[in-house]
């Protein structure tokens, strides 16, 4: 069977139908005091980014709940931590100030997402409300909202998401080993295995 794809707006709402009012309704510009709890509850989000090109980058950010600063209704900000500092998202940033943000709660079904523009910042004095064990990050991801919803649970139920009886964790080598099969390392795959143990997760925050 040949590929038949979808050129137009028309096409994809001929097959997809026309939104659901609450879908549209539930757009907002300013954060709730709902959207300021979840924010409070949230240890994970996935900041979607992407160059002048339009070639794009998802990065995950994690924390203890409550990572992000709430600044005002319309601005939050994101601290950054030590990572491989490949910076990807940062450098889209400063091509294309556009991001979306889904922020995470373990075990719940919706996600709250944020559309809005960025900008880094390597001075505030909100970053002193951003130590964590003793860590004051150099810069941080200011986002100014402009588009704000919770988003609905069939994702997470269609995938089982935080259902332990469907999780394979071992289903593919350990990190390491992948590692060293798609990249080029001198390290053995003991070295590695040793790299992301435990002494992985003791620098976290420097």
């Amino acid at each position: 069977m040949s590929w038949v794809e979808i050129g137009s707006e028309t096409e994809l709402r001929e097959l997809l139908g026309e939104v659901m009012p609450r879908a549209l309704t539930k757009e907002r510009v300013r954060l709730h005091e709902r959207d300021r709890e979840w924010l409070a509850a949230s240890p994970f989000c996935l900041i979607a980014t992407s160059d002048a090109e339009g070639n794009c980058d998802v990065s995950p950010k994690g924390d203890p709940a409550g990572f992000t600063y709430v600044i005002d209704d319309t601005t939050i900000a994101i601290p950054d931590r030590p990572g491989n500092r490949r910076a990807d998202g940062f450098l889209n940033i400063l091509r294309n100030p556009h991001v979306g943000l889904v922020y995470l709660i373990p075990g719940r079904n919706e996600t709250l997402r944020i559309n809005g523009r960025a900008r880094l910042v390597r001075e505030a004095p909100f970053l002193d409300e951003m130590i964590v064990k003793g860590n004051r990050p150099h810069l941080a991801l200011v986002v100014e909202i402009e588009q704000i919803f919770f988003h609905c649970a069939k994702a997470f139920l269609r995938s089982s998401l935080w259902k332990p009886d469907s999780w394979r964790p071992d289903v593919l080598p350990s990190h390491a080993s992948l590692v060293k099969e798609v990249q080029k390392v001198e390290e053995t795959v003991e070295e590695l295995e040793a790299y992301y143990g435990e002494a992985y997760a003791k620098k976290l925050y420097g």
